[in-house]
């Protein structure tokens, strides 16, 4: 019996380490440089068609149906400020709450969201929608933690006109 469990032991271990040494097939898309080891949130830039600033962003399906992500009121923060997004030149926002081509903007601000008790519902949220295609570009420009000074290196880039390292998503 001690032979029988062995040999599946083994079977088992030389199946998980074959799965694991086969290789992913690469796409050729634009890939930004992150850096060995770079971790964390990508810097997402982005213009919008009017001037959502400081109203809160949620995050709808595919076809602009319905919300499949929303924030709750104490989680608009980031690095213990407001998330509002950062303002950089040619009217270029670097965002700070985690947004996708699919978002959309709701008529509140940060400060009202972050006063209520708890988030609403799905389908409140809905209603209070202004705009689910407010974007006119976005670009994702690599992980946040290869910037030293992410405003400053992204102005300096978006001066030079040259957004060729970086994927475009919208």
């Amino acid at each position: 019996m001690k032979k029988v469990f062995l040999l599946l032991l083994i079977a088992a271990s030389a199946s998980t380490f074959s799965c694991m040494n086969q290789t992913k097939e690469v796409t050729s898309e634009p890939i930004v440089s992150t850096g060995v080891g770079a971790t964390g949130p990508d810097a997402i830039i982005y213009k919008t068609k009017a001037e959502y600033n400081n109203l809160v962003p949620v995050i709808m399906n595919a076809e602009k149906t319905s919300i499949v992500s929303f924030p709750g009121p104490r989680d608009l923060k980031y690095k213990g400020e407001v998330a509002t997004p950062t303002l950089l030149e040619q009217d270029f926002l670097l965002d700070n709450r985690g947004i996708t081509e699919n978002v959309a903007f709701l008529s509140t601000t940060y400060d009202e969201y972050m006063a209520l008790d708890k988030a609403p519902d799905k389908e409140e949220l809905l209603g209070l929608i202004i705009d689910n295609d407010p974007l006119t570009e976005m670009y994702n420009c690599g992980k946040r933690a290869i910037y030293k000074d992410e405003a400053g290196e992204l102005n300096a880039i978006i001066a030079s006109g040259d957004f060729s390292k970086f994927k475009k998503l919208k």
